[in-house]
């Protein structure tokens, strides 16, 4: 099979296409023949050694794929030979052929395609996590995305506008904030030209943000907490921004309002039947017309170094997707 290894620490532009002897499943494994990969932000980090898991090299990166079914190990029951499905994993997506862990099996709806299915489950998952099980969201609270143009961003805009929320979506550019538009946010905000705090005092009648969505960090946190309602609820989501916010714990204090964090791999691991309705409630959600993931751009194999450096660089808006297989029939 053919695959992206990364064989030292570094940019995506050290990563390189091999040939490599495909893996065969173990017990409660299964072998999936990947037709498309979601890019996420974890993988421009792991290649680095910036992540929180640090795989042997070589290894491929990619952690969320949508493809069919080629082999099962001994005990799987959840899918059979042909299926069409999605697996997750922290790396190993980025390849022709890989081997998931039965619990971390999906089956893709009928009028889903490979391409969408694999930008849904870490997004989505991630973002249905946050908003439910942190953050407890209610219908009729306001809800402030920060980064809203990206992968998770656009998840949390259609996740809390179906949970009854206001949202109010925040990002850099007039581009990213149309596509927010489009996915169903009700107020905008654009925050390289607009003072966040002013817009969002304006915005919700002076009371303030019930539930912030944070997967940037840097400078804005603080700018966001600063502006969250009595009782509110700051989702620590991630880093994009590269730098991790130093919040000075007067300000939960005074609102008695609180920092969560939210990582939904510990989740999935720690509370697994939880975690299964999770992702039964997230092929409702596609089934019911209530979300559309936002394929912006995809990539082939060999081109997987240019789709991490535009995460890298912020150029990204939805989600991007590697096609492995056109490299093959190219």
């Amino acid at each position: 099979m053919k695959a992206i290894l990364c064989k030292e620490w570094g940019p995506p532009e050290t990563l390189v296409v091999e040939d490599v002897v495909g893996p065969k499943p173990g017990p409660g494994e299964v072998l999936m023949d990947v037709h498309a990969a979601g890019v996420n932000f974890p993988d421009t980090l792991i290649i680095q050694n910036k992540y929180q898991f640090k795989p042997d090299r070589p290894f491929s990166p990619g952690g969320e794929v949508a493809g069919i079914v080629k082999e099962i190990g001994s005990d799987v029951t959840a899918c059979q030979v042909g299926d069409r499905v999605i697996g997750t994993f922290t790396w190993g997506g980025f390849a022709t052929e890989a081997v998931v862990v039965e619990e971390r099996i999906v089956h893709i709806p009928d009028a889903m395609d490979f391409t969408t299915a694999s930008a849904y489950v870490l997004a989505y998952g991630t973002v249905l996590y946050a908003l439910k099980e942190r953050a407890a969201l209610a219908k009729g609270e306001t809800l402030l995305v920060l980064g809203a143009a990206g992968g998770t961003g656009i998840a949390a805009i259609e996740l809390g506008k179906a949970m009854g929320a206001q949202v109010i979506a925040a990002a850099s550019t007039a581009e990213k904030l149309e596509l927010c538009l489009q996915h169903g946010a009700d107020h905008v905000i654009n925050y390289e030209q607009d003072d966040l705090r002013e817009k969002i005092k304006s915005l919700t009648d002076g009371k303030g943000i019930d539930v912030i969505f944070d997967p940037v960090g840097g400078s804005f946190s603080e700018t966001a907490f600063r502006s969250i309602a009595y009782g509110g609820r700051h989702l620590v989501v991630g880093f994009a921004a590269g730098d991790v916010p130093r919040l000075p714990l007067n300000l939960p204090l005074l609102k008695s309002a609180s920092i969560v964090g939210v990582f939904w791999g510990a989740f999935l691991r720690k509370d697994k039947t939880q975690a299964q309705r999770h992702l039964d409630e997230l092929i409702q959600y596609y089934n019911d017309g209530h979300v559309q993931p936002p394929v912006t751009k995809t990539y082939r194999l060999d081109e997987v170094p240019l789709a991490l450096r535009d995460v890298i660089e912020r150029r990204v808006t939805g989600k991007l997707v590697i096609l492995p297989r056109e490299s093959i029939d190219a």
